[in-house]
Parts: structure tokens; sequence; C-alpha cells
């Protein structure tokens, strides 16, 4: 009896047939790799600690500190806004308008909880939300403090009504119109929660081109998911709407207070952040004339004055100024790395470098053919900028290079470009990794993560769902957004005729189950083995496991074929549990080829794979 010392090279890899892949792995989820062994990994518990459900899907999570030191979390969601500062949740979601008293009235309907709201010219749509004040009750179970509330818009009639969805039903005896003193405060308008592409008749947002008619055939409808950018410019939060406007907020104003547009910042712009250490506010893919959203160029750079992020105007007297991309479409991103900004079209790269009066800033393109997907999908680590392309990952170290990559086929095969915008890059220095989060092609959600360990250059995937990522810093751990999209769970606020779809946000790599208690499923599987030339059949008699820091059970399942591209079939014992203590297992398996599947679930679970060493010998030709 010979022991055979099964040891795996780290990574996983796809680019190899399964036999191909013959000593290393294959497949993995809730794995990663490090110091060149496979973990399980960590768990996740909730943010401060408790639940906390935010409206519609996270695009953006951002933390930094206030003059004082205190520390802020800041959530985009296609539908709000919001903030967190010593354990409280506050909505700062932007204002689009608010009326004078009187221009608003409701109307109900006996029996019906749907109120009908007039107010001339509101400029709502759909799914909007709109806070009332000082109104009165409408005389009968639509009471003063149910009208003075927070709605969700649930349909838009026309340009001057619309209804709202009131917690209960309205009698006979309500018949009033709230009184002539109620005030309407319209947060901005909510964007989309995925992207759409399409041509032709009845494509696109609603008023674009002539009503009833075919689209020209040369015109191309394109409705972006809704998403956010954030930087801090000092201690006051920068808020980019991405194709939209550009806001702040200060949490010196407190924290109830809402975000507010940037005086003569530009109206609409792909991207935003501050430049160091000149401090610039940066306007990429913005308006040529600014306050015109209809001048906006998708190549266009624009920056304020230094240290004065509310002028834009140039002059002799200032430092504010513009540029035009000379490549590309469009920008999709940019990224603080090397003592420049590298902004990212969708086909090459640029450098963005403060060289002082008169021109402020110099630019040069970098390089070609390495577009970027989306706002989120670049980042730096210690000088490097890397970031995920359309069919491959780059990095910038002074020239741009592809990052070999054992799982490309497998990620871009099974990439959503419609939904590329969503794609977010996580960096967890922690652990030496970027994780890119992305949608396969069949979802419109993120579904698919894939990590990069930059340190061991070796690659794991997975289907943990993250839409936003912020690392360590402002707070000790990680901190991610996950989408619920069937949830109606309670928000921080009270919002009536609420529809479903929640964020909720974690404290990653804190314990090793999930945030609810529940365990993480994790598995890993080998690529298949055999003997010599495999010319002949081998049995495996038992093997002696190896595992580091296992707490919990574990199976292992052999997975035996006698040919590359024949079906494989289990061993006849399998499962073979594997518990803390256990010191070697039986198994009597027989193939031509054998893989190695590990996998477990159960709550408190966590191990890091050593190395197996079974029992094999030869068993004959056939």
């Amino acid at each position: 009896m010979a022991y055979f010392r099964l040891a795996l090279k780290p990574g996983i890899d796809k680019q190899n047939t399964e036999y191909g892949a013959e000593g290393g792995w294959t497949n993995c989820d809730n794995v990663r790799f490090r110091f060149g062994l496979p973990e399980k990994i960590g768990g996740w518990t909730y943010f401060n600690g408790t639940a906390a459900y935010l409206v519609g899907d996270a695009t953006e999570a951002f933390s930094w500190n206030n003059l004082a030191g205190s520390p802020y979390l800041a959530i985009g969601t296609d539908r709000k806004v919001y903030v967190s500062n010593g354990g409280i949740w506050s909505d700062i979601t932007p204002l689009r308008a608010t009326t004078t008293a009187g221009d608003v009235t409701f109307a109900a309907t006996s029996g019906s909880p749907t109120l009908t709201v007039t107010d001339a010219a509101h400029g709502a749509v759909e799914g909007d939300f709109v806070t009332f004040s000082g109104a009165a009750s409408l005389g009968g179970a639509i009471t003063a403090d149910i009208l003075n509330s927070e709605y969700q818009i649930t349909e838009v009639t026309n340009s001057s009504t619309y209804t709202i969805t009131a917690p209960v039903n309205a009698n006979g005896s309500d018949t009033g119109n709230g009184g002539a003193s109620v005030v309407g405060a319209y947060q901005i308008n909510t964007g989309s929660d995925v992207s759409l592409f399409d041509f032709g008749f009845g494509s696109g947002t609603w008023g674009a081109e002539t009503w009833g008619t075919e689209r020209t055939s040369s015109t191309e409808v394109s409705l972006f998911s809704r998403s956010w950018k954030f930087d801090n410019f000092g201690q006051v939060l920068i808020l980019q709407l991405v194709d939209g406007q550009i806001f702040n907020w200060n949490p010196a104003s407190g924290i109830d207070t809402r975000a507010t547009a940037i005086s003569g910042a530009p109206s609409a712009s792909t991207f935003a952040l501050i430049s160091s250490p000149d401090r610039h506010l940066v306007c990429l893919g913005t308006e040529t004339t600014v306050g015109d959203s209809t001048t906006q160029d998708p190549l266009f750079v624009r920056f304020s004055d230094q240290e004065n992020i509310n002028e834009f105007a140039e002059s002799v007297t200032n430092t504010a100024g513009g540029q035009r991309l000379s490549d590309g479409n469009r920008i999709m991103t940019a990224v603080r790395s090397r003592g420049q900004i590298l902004i990212l079209t969708d086909t090459s790269l640029h450098g963005m470098q403060y060289i002082g009066p008169p021109y402020t800033f110099g630019f040069q393109q970098l390089a070609s053919n390495c577009g970027a997907l989306g706002p989120h999908c670049a980042l730096d680590v210690n000088g490097l900028a890397m970031w995920m392309g359309p069919e491959a990952f780059y990095v910038f170290d002074g020239t741009v290079k592809k990052i070999p990559c054992t799982v490309q086929d497998y990620v871009f095969k099974d990439l959503n470009l419609v939904q590329g915008r969503k794609v977010f890059a996580g960096l967890n220095t922690d652990y030496n990794e970027i994780t890119w989060f992305y949608c396969s092609f069949t979802s419109d959600s993120i579904d698919r993560s894939v990590t990069y360990n930059y340190l061991e250059n070796v690659w794991s995937i997975g289907s943990l769902a993250r839409t936003a990522w912020q690392d360590v810093g402002t707070f000790n751990l990680p901190v991610a957004t996950e989408q619920l999209v069937d949830s109606t769970a309670t928000s921080p606020s009270t919002i009536y005729g609420l529809t479903a779809g929640r964020t909720v946000v974690y404290n990653q790599e804190s314990g090793v189950n999930q945030a609810d208690g529940t365990g993480i499923t994790a598995s890993l599987e080998s690529g298949y083995f055999d003997m010599g030339e495999g010319d002949n059949m081998l049995l495996m008699r038992k093997f002696i496991p190896d595992f580091k820091d296992q707490q919990g059970n574990l199976t292992v399942n052999l997975l035996l074929r006698p040919y590359p591209q024949a079906s494989a079939s289990p061993s006849s014992l399998d499962p073979y549990v594997i518990a803390p203590g256990t010191e070697k297992v039986d198994t009597r398996a027989r193939g031509r080829q054998i893989a190695i599947k590990i996998d477990s679930s159960g709550v408190d679970t966590n191990w890091r794979y050593g190395t197996l060493r079974v029992d094999i010998q030869p068993d004959g030709l056939r």
C-alpha cells in the first residue's frame, strides 16, 4: 500500500478541459485561494448589526469621514440615496421640485385605497416618490396623518394627474381635497433597474420622436440603468447621477437634510470625481455649454476652478477648463492612479495629469482597443489600474496589458453585455483580491462573480451576488450590498404604495455564516487525474483528509469516468462525510479517471484545504 500525495496547483482553470486541467482545480463556488491553497470565503453580517431594507437596487457604496472623524456610509440605488451614521439611516435623495401651497388636491373613491392627485405639470413618472405636507383630512378614513406622508406614485394618468395608494380604503365621507395648504415635495425621477437597447416602433423612452410612428431606421433607442458615482470633497459628499445632474451633501447640515444640486456645475455628465492633490471637480462626458444638457458630449471633459466646485466658467483668473478626448465613442469611467486621472472610454485609455496654469491639465492617449464596460468596472491597486472590458481584463502599469485569465471563456461567453453598466469591481485588500460582480447572459441582475488574487495571480469564480462594494478603510470590514428583488420588507422610513425590491447592506468577512444565520454553500472540484498515460484502470482504496481550521462537517464526492468525454458517475460509497476528527476514509472507487469534489453548507462550517493523500493502485486495462 502506497499513498500518493495529491497536490493541486492553485486557481481555477476553465480554459482547459476537465481532463486537460489535471493537477489543478476546475470549478468552485464561495471559495478563494490564499497562500496557494483553497478555502471557504468569509461570512457576512448586517451592517451596524441590524438589517436595513433600502428601496431599490444599489449601484454605489461609498464611505468617508467628516472633519471630526465620524464615519459615514452612502448607498445609491436606482430609486434613492441613503446615508448612514452612528447606526441611523437617512434618505438624502435630492428633490426635483416643491409645489406652492394649494397646488395639490386629492380625490378618493369610496371602498378603494387609490387616491387621485391633481398637480398641474407635475413632471412625475411612474415609480417616483413624493412627500406631502400641510394636508387636512379628506373627511373620513383618509386622515391628515395618512396624507402627510411619503408615497411612491402608482400610475401617471397625464401631465396633471397621477395616483397613489393609501394604507386604508376610503369611505363614503372622504370627499374633501386635502385642504388649501397641501405642499408636494417631488424627489428626482427614479431610474430604470435595467439597460435597454432597441430599434423601431414602440422602443425606448416615452416621448422620443413622434408618437404613433415608426422610429427612423438609423436611430438606436438606449435606456441605461440608473447608476451613481460618489466621491468626497473634504467632508462634503459628491453625488454624480450617471448621465445626469451632480449633487452635494454636507454632513454639517445634519443627517436629515437632502442632497442638493451643485450650483454652477454641468447639468448632465457621465462621471465625476475630485482630482488629487490639486482638488478640481472633474466632470466627464459632460456639456460643452455648462447648464445646457442638450450640449452633452460623451467625450468632453470639463473641470472646475481649483478648490471651487461651483465655478466651471473659464476665465483668465481661474483654472477651470475643458478638453475633448480624441478617441472612443463615450467615456465609461475614470480612476485616480499613478499621479493622474486615467479616463477609460469604450475603446481607449487616456491620461489626464495636472500641470498647472495656464492649461491646468494635460491630456494624452495612452492606449487603444482596451475599453471599459461601465462606471464601476475599474479600480486602482497600489498604482496599478485594473478593469474589465467587454472581452478581457486589463491592467495599466505604464503600459496596457491583458491580464492572463484562466477563466476568461467562462466569464465572457456568459456575460450579459447589455447590462455591462452594472458590473462592479470590489477591492478586498486584506485578501489581495479584486472581485468583479456581473450579470450572466440570461440575467438582468448581478448573479456571478469572478475574483483575481493579484499577488498570487490566480482566479476563482462563484455565485456571490453583490451590487456594490466598499473596501476597508473608513470601516474595519468591507461593506457590500445585495439586491432582494422580491422583498417588500419595511424600509428605514414608512412609504405608502411601495413596490417590491430592496437592498440590504452587509459587513463582509465577518464570521462564517450568512447574515440571517444560515450556512454558506461552498464547493470545490478538481480536474480529473489518472495513472501513467491513462491506459490503466485505477482503484482508489482510501484517502487521508487534510483540512486546516475545519469547523463542522463537509462532504467529499469522487467522480469517476472511463474516458474524457464520458459522463461521470459517483463512487459506490459516495458521499464521504469528513468530520474534524476524521483520520482516513475507505473508498473502493474504481475508474480510469477520478476527480474530487468538496462541498459544505452547514451552519458554522469552515475549512481550508491542505493536501489529500490517496491510496491508488493499478487495476487492469479495462
